[in-house]
């Protein structure tokens, strides 16, 4: 039998809602957790980005909020990024328009006043705050923070959040909240760290695992194969040849990069632009906004978007350089084809990136189309996979030693090519 939201019991407001920002069927994750979640019990959830794990979680809660009286802060949800931070509290403003529930996002980057309206959420009440780790300790440093009425801790995004470094804090934020509340834990893998973590903060979790770690059956993805140098020509060729592609989303994985690529792309397209952990939050925010809004065609982006942001109907995803980790590939894919649309996803393939490339295809279970350059670019390599990872990453983000000709447009000598 099929589900829909009305069968979850959640109240009309909230129905109201999910019919006027375009919610139709409950997704996989939606399904699992929102029952377990009306029932209240802990969650540990594994699912990709794209597949409503951010509704799944807030459609309960923000149900229980309107049930109930609330004095002070209600729910924390804990991100490892700003611009989630960002997201989340947009969409839940978007839901809780008509039903009175108030949100407010705490995270660094910003100035004295973006300090001053988080102090102001954190000490006035309001219901859902979502915050950055290092953000939120900050203020708990001050002294000034109540957590005393808090019922729902989440985590999002746990994975990454331990990745970067935030254990520490994530366990001292727990330590200021109470023992009796409602946990939801909500992850892109299930790594032991991810199990240790589970087991100190949550009690007897139901426990959801959605089809993770293989992008969504809309994604057309296909990969060149290219030595170093001739990545810049192919994608120059690859966004003039597709002009009906009205947004285009390119990752590669240095900042330094980025910008250079975004300044070649600039030559022979105008509307590109760039982002980076170099921007400011508040021209990062700026970026973001004219991507959405179409303004920008082309963004040139680090793995900083690769996880988290919700960014809907994006053509065209182009990895420039393979990523390492194999995960990060299916949220950088996960970027495009959301919602049951469809897309493309490129991917550049250097020699030296071919055992990285192969980790990702036993990941995902499925065999990519592997694509020669185009005949004015250059013959590429071959396609062989080596025992181990070759080479080494140089703070540039190349690789330590070299990969083919550059200047000429050709191909390197055969000396270079995996044959």
């Amino acid at each position: 039998m099929n589900m829909n939201f009305e069968q979850f019991g959640l109240n009309g407001e909230i129905l109201d809602s999910i019919s006027w920002m375009g919610f139709k069927d409950p997704t996989p994750i939606q399904l699992q957790a929102i029952p377990e979640i009306m029932a209240g019990r802990d969650i540990i959830g594994c699912a990709q980005t794209g597949t409503g794990k951010t509704a799944a979680f807030l459609l309960p809660v923000m149900h229980k909020l309107t049930a109930g009286v609330r004095k002070n802060i209600s729910a924390l949800i804990i991100v490892p990024t700003r611009e989630l931070s960002i997201q989340i509290d947009q969409q839940i403003q978007g839901l809780g328009y008509t039903m009175g529930v108030t949100s407010c996002p705490v995270y660094g980057g910003g100035d004295g006043d973006d300090w001053d309206v988080q102090k102001k959420a954190l000490t006035s009440g309001t219901d859902i705050i979502v915050a950055t780790p290092g953000k939120l300790i900050s203020h708990l440093n001050m002294g000034y923070v109540d957590f005393s009425e808090l019922r729902y801790l989440i985590l999002d995004e746990a994975d990454r959040m331990l990745d970067i470094g935030f254990l520490d804090d994530i366990l001292k934020i727990i330590s200021n909240i109470p023992e009796k509340r409602q946990t939801l834990m909500f992850s892109a893998t299930m790594a032991p760290k991810i199990r240790s973590l589970a087991g100190k903060i949550l009690s007897s979790p139901a426990e959801i695992n959605i089809a993770m770690s293989k992008p969504a059956e809309g994604v057309l993805q296909a990969a060149y194969l290219v030595y170093e140098p001739q990545k810049a020509a192919l994608l120059t060729h690859l966004v003039a040849d597709k002009p009906e592609y009205s947004s285009i989303l390119i990752f590669s994985s240095t900042k330094k990069k980025v910008t250079e690529i975004a300044r070649t792309l600039k030559k022979s397209c105008r509307e590109t632009e760039w982002i980076s952990s170099d921007l400011d939050q508040g021209e990062r925010e700026e970026v973001l906004l004219r991507f959405r809004a179409r303004r920008t065609r082309i963004l040139v982006a680090t793995d900083v978007l690769s996880r988290g942001i919700d960014i809907k109907d994006i053509n065209l995803i182009i990895n420039y350089d393979v990523p390492q980790d194999a995960e990060d590939y299916v949220h950088r894919v996960g970027r495009t084809a959301r919602a049951e649309t469809t897309g493309v996803a490129l991917t550049f393939i250097s020699p030296d990136d071919m055992y990285s490339f192969n980790q990702i295809e036993k990941l995902i279970d499925q065999t990519v189309y592997k694509i020669a350059p185009p005949a004015a670019i250059g013959e590429g390599p071959e396609w062989k996979v080596p025992e181990k990872r070759n080479g080494f990453r140089n703070k540039a983000g190349g690789k330590g030693r070299q990969q083919g000709r550059s200047g000429s447009g050709r191909t390197g000598n055969k000396g270079t090519r995996n044959s």
